[in-house]
């Protein structure tokens, strides 16, 4: 069981709840222990694309960390809480109701490069310390501002005092703390109060499966029938196809001299077999190797 499942993450369910939900369905289906991991954590109050990757793919866990996502929200003007979501208990309140109109026309201000506050309610660490822990406690979390981009923000509906907006983010991007400042823009609070993850690197709705149909393909032991490829997680990059004698090389970590690899990251694949992510140049060298056999 090597590549991705994708799971339609349900609310109220944690990324690592996620990845038990999958750990349970393996041995449901009788594929004994094979290693698990997720690729993005997706908050319980959120829905939507959770990858999930298996055995060599738990090896592009860290690279799908870095991958662009994209969501679409809801916020609601009127009321700002203390996690920015609806979990949270209310610390500011406005009259203002901003029109769609006005909507549109503060997007292009979030839009490209930005800087943002995280939340206080947010899982980076402090001192050591998780940032909502201490804010649990009741204690004053003060987050640097970080750069981020936002790749596009479009408004797909609305309503007499929210509006949902779909965006497209790179790493690091809070939804919560992008829809608190387009709400301070517009001259009043707001907060969150529907988040759905649409997109995280290739992977879509299309693939995602429900924990429902999880476990029904476990007891049926077909498990199999849902897994994706490890390669389904690398279609963003040139693929380098290697002859027997330099997937050998490459196996053993030796550099590669005269490959047609392109500049930057590769796959290197013997046949329909991967290889290895090799980094190209005058020298081709591993950057990470899989340890697979061909079927």
């Amino acid at each position: 069981m090597n590549g991705w499942l994708i799971l339609d993450k349900p609310l109220g369910l944690g990324s690592t709840q996620g990845v038990s939900a999958v750990k349970r369905a393996l041995r449901t289906a009788g594929h004994g222990k094979v290693k698990v991991g997720h690729g993005g954590t997706l908050d319980p109050l959120a829905s939507g694309v959770l990858p999930i990757a298996l055995g060599e793919a738990t090896k592009l866990a860290g690279r799908m960390l870095d991958a662009d996502k994209a969501y679409d929200f809801t916020i609601r003007f009127g009321i700002e809480t203390a996690t920015l979501d609806a979990e949270g208990e209310a610390v500011a309140k406005s009259d203002v109701r901003p029109s769609l109109a006005e909507v549109e026309a503060v997007l292009p201000r979030f839009t490209g490069p930005i800087e943002q506050v995280p939340p206080a309610f947010s899982a980076l660490k402090v001192d050591g310390k998780r940032a909502y822990d201490l804010a649990r406690a009741g204690e004053e979390v003060v987050l640097a501002t970080r750069a981020v981009t936002i790749h596009a923000l479009t408004i797909v509906g609305g309503g007499a005092d929210e509006v949902t907006l779909s965006a497209r983010v790179s790493k690091g991007t809070y939804i919560r703390s992008l829809a608190r400042d387009i709400a301070y823009a517009l001259g009043t609070v707001g907060h969150v109060v529907m988040l759905r993850r649409t997109k995280a690197g290739p992977f879509t709705l299309d693939h995602a499966i429900t924990v429902d149909k999880l476990d029904e393909a476990a007891k049926a032991a077909r498990l199999q029938a849902l897994l994706l490829p490890l390669t389904a997680g690398l279609v963003d990059i040139p693929v380098l196809a290697l002859t027997p004698d330099q997937a050998t090389a490459l196996q053993q970590g030796r550099t590669l001299f005269g490959t047609a690899a392109s500049p930057g990251l590769n796959l290197a694949m013997l046949g329909d077999l991967p290889i290895a992510l090799v980094e190209g140049g005058a020298e081709t060298r591993v950057v990470r190797g899989f340890n697979l056999v061909s079927e």
